[in-house]
């Protein structure tokens, strides 16, 4: 497949791409709601059970820097196919892994693939289509994809775990990675490597890897550990200090991982900044309202997968209009306004009681998240790929992709550190039933992701420029030359 394609090709490649990236995202969300079955057949304990899921943060989070620089240099296609082929053997042996030690490793495998993936089909999306309407409106698509995918997750993996077994959600990745690969060579654009002659930075790639999936274990284990203990405390800083050493080595090298040209380019630090905190807000909202629905309202797997499916609603018909919307105004207004409707949504869903009922106290607050995320994720995704050159696509969806998966991270260790001290704290006063002080907990850790959205609100009125970025134009070295701003004017 020519790496330029027509317009009816570019869709048909788009559509390929964005069922990977469904998968992908289902699958991070899949796994949780068979967690007791998985621990009830392998014999696992709580702890072992934590790393079935942390597994593939760790490793997703950890690699993803890697992976977009690698599909810059090596080929989009190439690395693509790469990592869904690791990706979908993993899933195979995770299917059959007949204890917990193998199935956390085949895990690890698959956060690595999908690392791979990610940014080399987001960065194929990047160069397909122009900047402007027509790049807004596939990324406008690529975030209803997102929110559909997280929401399906947890439907599908109550249906499959119900109706069949835990080894189901692994089994489902398996057919549709096999026919993703084989399509690959006809409907992608080669997507060459356009600095495979160049020197690889190895001590940047072991030293920025090592560092963020180190801090991201940390995160993971500190609730666990203590956040005071020494274990901890020295993970942080060795996780500080090979980050720096990142910088450090980045500044004096000759063909960087990540040149550090690309932060001077305001369109994409500011967005990445403000995904950071917005993905500490959203992402633990998933992990508090299942484990609600379930324990507190008595919902099955199924009926909570349903119960969180306005989310996802929200995002499939919130992307055109706010694409359109993004394309029209620019995206700083209506990221304000999202973060806005974000932290009213999830403030409102803080008030929930042991009494509370779905119709009556989740629907509507979860719709209005919705939006929000939908009205953020979509102008953030835009503003953070402005002002990249071809060369520099692949870095730039790893970097987007590695900062939402370190808030999420960051997000959770907070929400499951503030929900412990808050039902401790309720207990403390006496309180006996089990719900109420269960309840309290997500209640504070609630309150914490309204506020972590209206910070994210005032990060976005601060640092993101206003205006539409136009697009990048080439330097003389092929570089992308920063994309200024253009004034809306009012009509």
């Amino acid at each position: 497949m020519p790496d330029v394609l027509d317009g009816r090709a570019r869709w048909r490649a788009f559509s390929l791409l964005a069922a990977t990236a469904f998968v992908l995202i289902l699958d991070a969300a899949i796994v949780n709601v068979a967690l007791p079955a998985i621990a009830k057949d392998l014999d696992a304990s709580q702890s072992a059970l934590s790393w079935v899921t942390s597994a593939y943060a760790l490793t997703f989070g950890g690699f993803l820097l890697l992976g977009g620089r690698l599909s810059d240099m090596l080929g989009r296609r190439k690395l693509f196919t790469i990592g869904l082929s690791l990706f979908t053997l993993a899933s195979a042996a995770g299917a059959l892994a007949p204890n917990i030690e193998l199935l956390i490793t085949a895990r690890a495998v698959q956060g690595f693939g999908a690392a791979i993936v990610t940014p080399a089909a987001l960065s194929m999306v990047l160069t397909m289509f122009t900047a402007g309407a027509e790049r807004n409106k596939a990324l406008g698509l690529w975030g209803a994809v997102a929110g559909s995918g997280a929401a399906a997750g947890s439907i599908l993996g109550g249906a499959l775990t119900e109706w069949f077994d835990w080894e189901a959600v692994m089994w489902v990745n398996v057919p549709v990675g096999i026919v993703a690969v084989l399509l690959a060579p006809r409907m992608l654009p080669e997507g060459r490597g356009l600095e495979s002659t160049r020197g690889f930075d190895f001590p940047g790639a072991i030293s920025i890897t090592a560092g963020v999936a180190l801090g991201v274990y940390a995160l993971v284990d500190a609730n666990e550990s203590g956040w005071g203990s020494a274990k901890i405390i020295s993970m942080f800083a060795l996780s500080l200090a090979l980050i720096v050493a990142f910088v450090f080595i980045e500044a004096r090298s000759k063909h960087p991982l990540v040149p550090l040209r690309v932060f001077k380019n305001r369109s994409m630090t500011a967005a990445n900044v403000a995904s950071l905190i917005s993905t500490m807000a959203m992402f633990p909202l998933f992990f508090v309202l299942s484990l609600y629905l379930q324990d507190v309202l008595d919902m099955s797997p199924i009926q909570a997968g349903f119960g969180q499916l306005p989310i996802a609603l929200m995002f499939v018909f919130g992307a055109g209009p706010v694409s359109k919307l993004v394309t029209k105004v620019g995206p700083k207004g209506p990221a304000i306004v999202g973060f806005l409707l974000m932290a009213g949504g999830i403030f409102w869903l803080s008030q929930i009681t042991v009494d509370s009922t779905w119709l009556g106290s989740i629907l509507v607050p979860i719709m209005i998240t919705g939006i929000g995320g939908a009205m953020t994720f979509i102008p953030l995704t835009i503003t953070a790929t402005t002002g990249a050159s071809a060369s520099d696509s692949g870095l730039a969806s790893g970097l987007l992709s590695t900062t939402q998966q370190v808030g999420g991270a960051i997000g959770l260790a907070i929400t499951v550190a503030v929900s412990t001290a808050a039902s401790e704290s309720t207990a403390k006063g006496g309180e006996l039933n089990p719900l109420v002080i269960m309840t309290d907990g997500f209640r504070s850790s609630l309150m914490v992701g309204a506020g972590l959205a209206v910070l994210a609100a005032i990060a976005a009125l601060i640092l993101l420029p206003g205006g539409k970025p136009k697009a990048p134009a080439a330097s003389a070295d092929g570089e992308a030359i920063e994309a200024e701003p253009v004034p809306v004017m009012a009509h």
